[in-house]
């Protein structure tokens, strides 16, 4: 080989060894890789990364391995498990590390990197809700050193230079980080004779240290030093530093802590659609502009977070229909419905002015009125519009909105011009415009066109929108309220996103969810499922742009569903429950597998088991004329039903002409029955592959499998329980693995999960990894035989709440049942005697104080269930509270908050008693209340706060048959 050092003017390259080294406990058959941005750590190639090797050191697995590189080496980098062929299992979440290596470092000097593995938690604090809003100061940290700087030099051979480095985002002004320890230099465990650290941007500190090898082992902590305060040292145990028992031992050490270890921040928050808020200035329904007012309330009430449901147009129907939020006409167009239009123009004429006044009289009801509330808006948006579109459309401010935002909004202002004019939003329908092209699409939008000013008009609803809507949000983001959206999981089949990206969806199918606490028939939502294969040739840069999109608003977001991710409950475009579905994508039963079992007969399993004797039991007399117009009798006593209605759409089609042709009576029984019949089957075939199956969802209630043999149901049972519990859960954890991650990583949005109902076990594992916040109701626990969940159990990453809208509220929910109320008494009160038949303060004090007092990170409150605080607010029945009935797929979205939030906002005995509760409990609560609201506070006598009892002590209610507690 030739020696390059021979040649004249050839220098000899100086190196450094790099050892990595991060303990991190792995399964059986897995293994640890660095990898990074430089071809010595496989320039982003994983199978081209550092594979490191496992040492045990007393309790921990340590994983390390070497490389050597020149001085002045950078490179970023990080951890990922592997399995034996250098497939990546997981990888750590954050940011990427980066390795700098000191200055002026020795040659063939060992550095020495001390990782810990960075979770989804560790991100948590540089989510912009948490660095945006609720960590932001007010004074500006200046970067007194930068974190690639190593400023002491190293001494004798007989020295260890230690660069220690901690994260510490949530910091208050004049407060100082320190480290103290064992070692002389680090104090002798004396705080204030520790090592003060620098700041170095970006919420890491650090400083540098030479310890003498005689100090190791050391032990140390970090500490808070506030001036003219004690020092506040971090929790857990001590830290230890060794230097191993390697014959090569590191002249550099660089110590990377992850973050310094405090109690956990946890804040609370109210939840009310935009559309339920009510104020002196709306228009029959809540506008972005009110939640300036929300804001407001929320920060009297100790409040650091508004949570809305989704906010995106929903126009497909153009009736009140589209009062469902979550089947949105686009994913990233905003609502009409929520626009002020008194802040249109600052130069409104007198008579537009009396026109909204008088609207605002006439549309000022109980619930809202979706048809005539979005005729007024647009209307009187329209006349002012037709007075000022010059000067908005050619203003640099609309222009730049145009520029960043042209890729939706020219599809979407299309799309409402073809709706309105082929009077239909299935694009089906709509002649050479079915079918999307970019070349359509600027003839059609083009300035010279016909129709230009009524493409304008979209554009310029969409551009208020924009403008109202970022006022509200950057007033939040001043005020330390964070801004919480809803990220549904569909798009309607009829929507702006189908109709451009149609390869992106399954249009044959539809979207739901199976049986659960919601609906014993399951759910379907009418979306069509998602083509993930597709989306992942462009990394899903349709959710991407969806997210960026949300960012610009929110600072945090609840994803609708989130098991949508690991799996969606698929059902056939013609199904209309949600009961015969699959889940999409799943391993399902194949013919070979089922036969091996000794089941053969799959027509008998996946066609409807239709005998004489059910019909008679079903239809009675009638059974003859159903079974003439529904069914043929194929074998005796045996039924099947006829092409043209077997399905439930076309159930419902025959039934309605049926019953227009006065045939019939009770025609919702009748069509119950007959969907009964049509899903008793035990196998569904799959559509695309008659030779796989999927165990129809709780087969064993159905006849069919009631007639079969012994052997044929133990073995299905079997099966049954595979499918569901069993064989999906590594395929539906790699699915998500792939999925969420690119939502998560195409903003700085806090991130929380919907998962409520059918849960796989691979769900939480997954959510804690990706540092995904899960959600908690009570009446719904997640844990198997529980009937209601304990909030001082739940984990810290969870939002906790005693309603959601998809259920009843609080009142609502305690009045429904008496013995189901009986039992909570009992169990979670721990009282034998009768309590309220009402919701009554007491009762929402003692629920909503256990939701407070609960380790999750959030207990976030409908405004229905904090009005049961105040007697004053619970006179509305009950019933008209709830937000959404799931049962009902044609339900209509309009309940209104019966408060106008001016009048919330001076109600101070209900203020307090909420603030108390968030104070009490030790949940962080905004602190920049302005001098006028602390005055008017301080003014208030303290209210006489509920005594909230363990069941022991109790105060009797009257006279009655049993003994009545209150709280």
């Amino acid at each position: 080989m030739t020696n390059l050092g021979l040649f004249s003017g050839a220098k000899p390259i100086k190196s450094v060894i790099v050892r990595f080294r991060l303990p991190y406990y792995t399964q059986w058959g897995q293994n640890l890789l660095v990898c990074g941005s430089e071809p010595v750590l496989g320039a982003w190639n994983v199978k081209k990364g550092l594979l490191l090797s496992p040492v045990h050191q007393g309790n921990e697995l340590i994983w390390s391995g070497t490389i050597s590189v020149p001085t002045g080496f950078e490179s970023e980098y990080s951890y990922y498990v592997v399995d034996g062929e250098k497939n990546v299992l997981r990888w750590e979440m954050g940011k990427k590390r980066k390795l700098s290596l000191p200055e002026g470092i020795q040659d063939g000097v060992l550095v020495e990197l001390h990782d810990l593995w960075q979770t989804g938690d560790d991100t948590l604090p540089f989510r912009s809700a948490f660095k945006d809003v609720i960590f932001r100061r007010s004074c500006n940290l200046k970067i007194e050193r930068p974190l690639a700087v190593t400023e002491n030099k190293l001494g004798h051979e007989h020295s260890v230079l230690v660069h220690f480095k901690i994260c510490c985002p949530n910091i208050e002004e004049d407060t100082s980080i320190y480290v103290f320890g064992s070692s002389t230099k680090l104090g002798k465990w004396k705080a204030q004779d520790g090592l003060k650290l620098s700041y170095a941007g970006d919420s890491i500190w650090h400083a540098d240290c030479v310890l003498p090898k005689t100090d190791f082992p050391i032990k140390y902590k970090y500490s808070k030093y506030r001036n003219a305060e004690s020092f506040s040292l971090e929790t857990g145990p001590t830290r230890d530093l060794s230097l191993g028992s390697s014959n090569t031992q590191p002249r550099y050490i660089v110590l990377s802590d992850g973050m310094l270890r405090e109690t956990p921040w946890r804040g609370a928050g109210v939840s009310i659609p935009m559309f339920s808020v009510r104020s002196e200035s709306d228009l029959g329904v809540g506008e972005f502009l009110d939640l300036k007012l929300l804001v407001d309330w929320a920060v009297q009430s100790g409040f650091h977070l508004v949570q809305l449901l989704p906010i995106n147009d929903t126009s497909v129907h153009k009736m009140w229909w589209d009062s469902y939020p979550y089947s949105s006409l686009s994913v990233c167009a905003l609502h009409p419905l929520y626009l002020r239009v008194q802040a249109l123009s600052e130069k409104i004429p007198q008579d537009i002015k009396e026109e909204i006044e008088k609207a605002k009289e006439q549309l000022d009801g109980k619930d809202v009125d979706y048809e005539a509330t979005m005729t007024t808006k647009l209307s009187i948006a329209k006349k002012i519009f037709a007075l000022e579109k010059d000067l908005i459309l050619n203003s640099s401010s609309f222009q730049e909105y145009f520029s960043e935002n042209e890729d939706w909004l020219k599809p979407y202002a299309a799309f409402c011009f073809l709706r309105d004019f082929f009077e239909t939003s299935d694009h089906s329908q709509w002649g050479r415009f079915s079918h999307y092209s970019k070349e359509k699409l600027e003839k059609l939008i083009s300035k010279d066109s016909l129709h230009s000013e009524v493409i304008c008009f979209h554009y310029y609803i969409q551009y208020h929108l924009h403008i109202q809507l970022s006022e509200a949000a950057n007033y939040a983001r001043e005020q330390g309220v964070i801004l919480k959206g809803d990220l549904p999981i569909g798009v309607d089949r009829n929507s702006v996103d189908t109709w451009v990206y149609p390869n992106l969806f399954r249009m044959n199918t539809s979207t739901g969810a199976p049986p659960d606490y919601f609906d014993k028939n399951g759910q379907n939502w009418g979306f069509p499922t998602y083509n993930w294969e597709e989306m992942s040739k462009d990394n899903y840069a349709w959710w991407r742009a969806r997210l960026s999109q949300m960012a610009k608003y929110f600072t945090a977001y609840r994803i609708d569903h989130i098991l949508g991710f690991f799996r969606i409950w698929e059902l056939p475009e013609h199904a209309m429950t949600g009961l015969v579905g699959k889940f999409r994508p799943s391993i399902p039963l194949s013919q070979e597998e089922l036969e091996r079992e000794g089941i053969w007969d799959f027509d008998r399993l996946s066609r409807p088991y239709v005998l004489q004797q059910f019909l008679q039991d079903k239809f009675g007399i009638s059974w003859s004329f159903i079974a003439s117009n529904f069914l043929n009798e194929y074998q005796k006593n045996q039924y099947e039903f006829k092409e043209d209605c077997n399905t439930e759409k076309k159930i419902a089609s025959k039934l309605k002409s049926l019953s227009e042709n006065s045939l019939l009576d009770n025609e919702d029984k009748i069509r119950r029955d007959l969907f009964d019949l049509l899903r008793n089957i035990v196998l569904i075939r799959d559509p695309e592959d008659p030779k796989k199956f999927y165990p129809r969802f709780n087969l064993e209630d159905t006849s069919s499998f009631q007639d079969l043999d012994d052997h044929s149901k133990n073995v299905l049972k079997r099966l049954y329980y595979d499918y569901y519990f069993h064989r999906q859960e590594n395929l539906w954890r790699q699915n998500a693995l792939k999925t969420l991650p690119v939502l998560l990583n195409s903003s700085d949005m806090l991130a929380c999960g919907e998962d409520l109902g059918l849960i796989p076990s691979c769900v939480h594992p997954v959510m804690q990894e990706l540092g995904l916040v899960g959600l908690r109701i009570q009446r719904m626990p997640s844990e198997p035989g529980l009937e209601f969940g304990i909030p001082s159990q739940y984990s810290y990453m969870t939002v906790c709440a005693p309603s959601c809208h998809d259920c009843s509220t609080l009142r609502a929910w305690w009045e429904e049942d008496e013995e189901r109320r009986r039992r909570y008494f009992k169990t979670v009160v721990g009282s034998d005697l009768l309590p309220p038949s009402t919701c009554v303060p007491d009762v929402a004090y003692f629920v909503i104080k256990q939701h407070v007092e609960a380790p999750s990170m959030w207990a976030i409150f409908p405004l229905q269930d904090l009005f049961a605080l105040k007697e004053k607010y619970t006179r509305r029945p009950a019933t008209e509270e709830t937000i959404n009935d799931p049962t009902n797929p044609k339900h209509y979205w309009r309940y209104r908050v019966h408060v106008t939030l001016e009048s919330l906002i001076k109600d101070n005995e209900l203020v307090t008693t909420i603030k108390d509760l968030v104070q009490d409990s030790g949940r962080a609560y905004p602190v920049g209340q302005s001098v006028a609201q602390a005055k008017r506070e301080a003014a208030v006598p303290a209210t006489e706060k509920q005594q909230i009892v363990n069941g022991k002590e109790k105060i009797s209610l009257g006279t009655q048959k049993e003994p009545v507690a209150v709280l």
